[in-house]
């Protein structure tokens, strides 16, 4: 198989496997939130630390830790998937599963954002307008809910964020999962043993099913990050580009089909506004790189 057929593999791989977290995460009721959460890190963690010692690849963290604007960084990352894997686990068992959908579909265009005021990248005047129309998507989108979409903005901005973050860290994927995994991992422990210690622990006390569920969670997080990882070396970024938009796809898909949540007039017009905002930000993007691989033939 070659390269580039693997990449496809890998990629469409993640992002089914993004789709369809809804439905895990579902099954890990009455677990709440915050100890789902706790359990994703601590069990990220382990599953990656036997995934580098099976790859001897635990060498880094010597080098690591003498990079101490590294580990800023890091903690940093930490935070914001914290506030990202909080934000989308509670939002998947309050059945808002439908906005959760929106704030991946937004996050495109947040990091658009993000790139202008960061990274001081200019935007063409295709990219303004889809903003552009983004914004009026959320304004349209708070009308019907009758607030601000937090818990979609709050995900798109705090995965936004993150990827910034990445970015300039510049780690792999496996490693950069478990040394982020590994900073919350004592506070996730901490806020386990607090929560035994009140009796409101579920992990062990539902059923045999729901605890291998749960010890699962860090395998079900960190499997899709290493095919990304995969897709992501292998694939064009624009190809990346269109895949990402598998997931939030099924993830409404699940939210509407499968946990009937509603979907009114109104609410269905700012998702439209959503699309057609990533369908002018795309198009204007393949655009920009064909026109830009035209021109560098010609000067060679």
């Amino acid at each position: 198989m070659n390269q580039l057929r693997l990449g496809y593999l890998y990629g469409i791989g993640a992002y089914l496997l993004w789709g369809f977290f809804p439905v895990y995460l579902k099954l890990l009721r009455p677990a709440g939130p915050v100890e789902i959460l706790a359990h994703r890190i601590v069990w990220s963690v382990a599953f990656v630390a036997l995934l580098l010692a099976a790859m001897r690849h635990v060498g880094f963290l010597r080098t690591l830790a003498r990079r101490p604007r590294a580990l800023a960084g890091i903690a940093l990352a930490a935070v914001l998937i914290a506030v990202n894997w909080g934000t989308y686990i509670y939002g998947v068992n309050s059945d808002r599963v439908v906005e959760t959908a929106l704030g991946y579909f937004i996050n495109p265009l947040v990091s658009v954002l993000f790139g202008v005021v960061a990274l001081r990248e200019r935007l063409r005047p295709a990219q303004w307008a889809a903003l552009g129309v983004g914004a009026l998507a959320v304004a349209v989108l708070a009308v019907d809910y009758g607030r601000l979409p937090w818990l979609a903005l709050t995900l798109a901005f705090s995965f936004a964020g993150y990827g910034l973050v990445k970015k300039r860290l510049a780690l792999p994927a496996a490693e950069g999962l478990f040394v982020e995994s590994a900073v919350l991992a004592l506070p996730a422990l901490a806020y386990l043993a607090w929560l035994s210690a009140r009796g409101g622990l579920m992990f062990g006390h539902v059923s045999a099913g729901h605890t291998a569920l749960l010890v699962l969670a860090g395998a079900a997080t960190a499997i899709p990050l290493l095919l990304f990882a995969g897709a992501a070396n292998r694939l064009p970024l624009s190809t990346v580009g269109m895949l990402q938009y598998l997931a939030p796809i099924l993830q409404l898909g699940c939210g509407v089909l499968l946990f009937h949540e509603p979907m009114p007039p109104a609410r269905l017009a700012g998702f439209a506004l959503v699309w057609l905002a990533l369908v002018v930000f795309t198009v204007e993007a393949l655009h920009h790189s064909h026109s830009h691989r035209r021109g560098g033939q010609r000067r060679s």
